[in-house]
């Protein structure tokens, strides 16, 4: 069902409100002019929809090239800014996550107010300065400031993705399009897999400077296509423009002033996380997962370099593995999913949310296994090969975990998903920037043997609570209602 800029009445069942206004006018109703309406984001053609997708999975690359690209040439970094703490490497990579944690808090309310196109433009041509700022940095701190900037920008198409394809996509085939835009397209698939390489063969040759001078140039093309292509597909915000255009906007929005939409807007993800216990164990959990990610790419320097002896480039070459998982899991989750909800209406005569969340399971699994299988190898000091190949399984488990929490939340929240999608990403930021900081002294004490099998049992120790959403999510969503 479209979602309409008023409703005459409460919500349906499993509808969220929007909230373009705050009251309900029963008045004057702004709806789409039948279901086959043009207009409508759900009515669009194919191409349009594949091309918007694109943008924004285009938009998230940027993040991605500006982040793949960096990581092997940390140490270069380190020596040339004279610096000797040893948390700092880590830091460096890992920090961007800060700007990445809150970029959706501020930005996807606003998307809720204004508008998809707005915040997207904004966000590409702050993540443009941000690019060039990492690029002509003179010290640490300020690449550490520079790169906080570019994730609270880069932040913002992983959030609003979520929200445009709920804007245009049925519910049987988000999970694919979901699965496409989790990994940023096949264009940010292959960034993940050539960038760590390129990066690393570009530091030897070009400088580490040269990684961000790529990544303002990537982010520049981005950001001219998109004010030429991209197209607004917030139903509320075009239901509003319709509005204006019947002459009646004014009489719908008295009642509510934009500090009032504002503030509302804002302070919708507190609620989603105080009282909605689903989303808060759902994204705790993903920020968890999120953040071995970060254990992984922020090992791999030492790993290689001091233990196995690999040069820039050749360490660039190891993340290739959990390229290849992110790949497996982009490439099968996303439709897997997609099946499974059409087969629950067909035998059931509906779905719910919570049939999204089976391949958690195997996610959860997927990463406990693919710890113990790196930190192991990676502490007898087998052939290089086999922690790459553990790397494969954890990066499958990161994946799956995260396509299919963002799934539940758009399936969910609908209208409301990019503020939904924002919690995650605030979760898995806040995770991802902090806890790999312990990994210098964790696996200095413990090892990489132990210290990834804690790791992977603290995953263990999580995994019964996705088991007890599954079988309950749907009775304590409907015991915890929220008022959006």
């Amino acid at each position: 069902m479209s979602p309409q800029f008023e409703h005459a009445g409460p919500p349906k069942e499993g509808e969220i409100a929007v909230s373009p206004t705050a009251s309900d006018i029963s008045n004057h109703i702004v709806d789409w002019d039948g279901d086959d309406d043009p207009a409508n984001p759900m009515n669009w053609s194919k191409a349009r929809k594949i091309t918007i997708i694109a943008l924004v999975s285009f938009a998230s690359c940027n993040d991605a090239v500006a982040s793949s690209l960096f990581a092997p040439s940390v140490p270069g970094i380190m020596e040339e800014f004279h610096e000797t703490n040893p948390a700092i490497s880590p830091f460096l990579i890992s920090v961007h996550t800060i700007g990445f944690a809150t970029g959706p808090v501020f930005f996807s309310p606003l998307s809720e107010i204004y508008g998809r196109c707005p915040i997207l433009y904004a966000s590409n041509v702050l993540s443009f300065v941000a690019a060039i700022l990492c690029a002509v940095s003179v010290d640490i701190p300020m690449l550490a400031i520079a790169r906080i900037i570019l994730g609270f920008a880069g932040s913002v198409p992983f959030v609003l993705g979520g929200g445009v394809i709920a804007d245009m996509i049925p519910l049987e085939r988000r999970g694919r399009s979901i699965a496409l835009l989790s990994t940023g397209t096949l264009l940010h698939v292959l960034t993940d897999w050539a960038g760590p390489v390129l990066g690393g063969y570009m530091a030897l040759g070009a400088g580490w400077r040269w990684t961000f001078w790529l990544a303002t140039i990537t982010i520049g093309c981005c950001t001219v296509l998109s004010f030429v292509l991209l197209r607004e597909t917030y139903a509320p915000v075009l239901l509003k423009k319709k509005a204006w255009r019947l002459g009646i906007a004014k009489e719908l929005i008295n009642s509510e002033t934009t500090g009032q939409a504002l503030r509302k807007a804002f302070t919708r993800s507190i609620k989603l996380v105080f009282q909605t216990p689903i989303v808060a164990i759902l994204t705790v959990y993903n920020g968890i997962s999120y953040a071995y990610f970060y254990f992984l790419i922020t090992t791999f320097p030492s790993l290689y370099g001091e233990l196995y002896g690999f040069n820039t480039g050749e360490i660039g070459l190891t993340y290739l593995g959990i390229s290849a998982g992110f790949l497996v899991g982009q490439l099968t989750i996303g439709p897997f999913t997609d099946w499974y909800i059409k087969r629950q209406k067909t035998v059931h005569g509906k779905a719910q949310p919570e049939d999204r969340l089976p391949p958690m399971v195997l996610g959860h699994i997927a990463l406990a296994v693919g710890m113990f299988w790196y930190g192991w190898s990676a502490q007898v000091r087998t052939h290089w090969i086999v922690p790459i190949l553990g790397s494969v399984v954890v990066s499958l488990g990161i994946i799956v975990n995260a396509i299919v929490v963002v799934a539940y939340l758009v399936d969910t929240f609908t209208v409301y998903a990019a503020s939904a999608v924002a919690i995650n990403n605030l979760f898995k930021a806040t995770f991802g920037a902090f806890l790999p900081m312990t990994g210098p002294s964790m696996y200095g004490r413990l090892g990489y043997g132990w210290g990834n099998t804690t790791l992977g049992l603290i995953v263990l120790v999580l995994t019964p609570t996705t088991l007890l959403v599954m079988k309950y999510g749907e009775k304590i969503r409907h015991r915890y209602p929220v008022d959006l």
